[in-house]
């Protein structure tokens, strides 16, 4: 943005990054989000850049949409008195959490995918498979 317009909120960063963390979890692409919400796919890039603040209602429909309750855009944040967001926001915040190496959208399609597997036994298999392809010992139950 040119300096005579207003740099984006953090909240309305991080909400939009929230947005596009969920967006891509559920496998989603912007048009078709958009598609969902009668809007185009560059109102949602403003959206989860921020550019664009998402009303009370939109997250309403957002968060139908997605399945999720409307705090879940905006879990996570860490705001000061100042009003300044002290964290990374949206996708980045997976790293904190522990969730580094490779890129954003391989983690997510990871994730995504391990978690429709339903069966425990499997899900340990796969766990286990993911520790011998990383060269971890067994005795790590991290």
């Amino acid at each position: 943005m040119n300096k005579a317009q207003k740099s984006p909120h953090p909240i309305d960063q991080f909400v939009g990054g929230r947005v596009r963390q969920q967006r891509m979890f559920v496998g989603m692409s912007q048009e078709q989000l958009g598609e969902k919400l009668g809007l185009t796919f560059q109102q949602i890039q403003k959206y989860e850049k921020g550019a664009n603040r998402v009303s009370a209602s939109r997250l309403w429909e957002m968060s139908k949409i997605f399945e999720v309750p409307i705090c879940y855009f905006f879990e996570g944040n860490k705001t000061s008195h100042d009003g300044h967001v002290h964290n990374d926001v949206g996708l980045a915040e997976s790293e904190q959490s522990g969730l580094v190496g490779g890129s954003d959208s391989e983690r997510l399609r990871l994730n995504r995918y391990f978690v429709r597997i339903t069966d425990p036994s499997l899900r340990r298999a796969v766990i286990d498979l993911a520790k011998s392809i990383a060269g971890t010992s067994a005795s790590d139950n991290a």
